[in-house]
Formats: C-alpha cells, sequence, structure tokens
C-alpha cells in the first residue's frame, strides 16, 4: 500500500526557518510530480510549490523567494525547506505525489497526512 509520511513540521518564530520531510514509502512502479500544498483554518487547500521528475520547480508567489522543494527520486523523498517564515505562514501543510503503484497503470493523486506549521510574531 503506497502511503506518503511527512515529517518536519513545529512552532517556529517570524524569520525562523524550518524543513519538512515527506517519503513515498511502498511499492510504486512511476512517481511524477510531487508537491506541498497547504490549508489554513476556513480557507481552501492551495499549492505552496511543485516539482516534476525532473527537477522543474514552480512556487505560489507568496513563498518565492523564501521556500524550496527538492527530490531525491532515489529515495523517493521531497522536502520543502522554508526560510524567513511569516506568521501568514501558519497552516497545515500536505504532501502530495503522482504515482503509479505496482501492478497498475494508473496514475492517481496520493496525500500525506498534514503536518501543522505555526508561525508566532
Amino acid at each position: 500500500q503506497v502511503q506518503l509520511v511527512e515529517s518536519g513540521g513545529g512552532l517556529v518564530q517570524a524569520g525562523g526557518s524550518l524543513r519538512l520531510s515527506c517519503t513515498v514509502s511502498g511499492q510504486i512502479f512511476r512517481l511524477g510530480n510531487m508537491g506541498w500544498y497547504r490549508q489554513a483554518p476556513g480557507k481552501q487547500r492551495a499549492l505552496v510549490a511543485i516539482i516534476t521528475s525532473g527537477g522543474n520547480t514552480n512556487y505560489a508567489d507568496s513563498v518565492k523567494g523564501r521556500f524550496t522543494i527538492s527530490r531525491d527520486n532515489a529515495k523517493n523523498t521531497v522536502w520543502l525547506q522554508m526560510n524567513s517564515l511569516k506568521p501568514e505562514d501558519t497552516s497545515v501543510y500536505y504532501c502530495n505525489g503522482r504515482i503509479v503503484p505496482s501492478g497498475s497503470l494508473v496514475e492517481r493523486d496520493y496525500w500525506g497526512q498534514g503536518t501543522q506549521v505555526t508561525v508566532s510574531s
């Protein structure tokens, strides 16, 4: 069974840094785009950053220059380095992966369980 396991959230002061990690477990045939999304209370889940299997990246305007997404295809892991954090970055952060499981021909979205990031002012 394919699962995305996240870690690295927590409480940090404004201006600080955190690094989120997400590892895909289980048997997979292909790992496509991976990304990080966030959802604050009362708001819709929104894209933070995405990275293709080839390493191309895209970021939400609100995090450009502060956040960096990276991945290691051999380890099936994606990271989100978050610097210069602001109180408005406070959210639950979710890892997403476009995955074809072993024994399947169908690519679908998989989500992590979410990790809380809280930035105090």
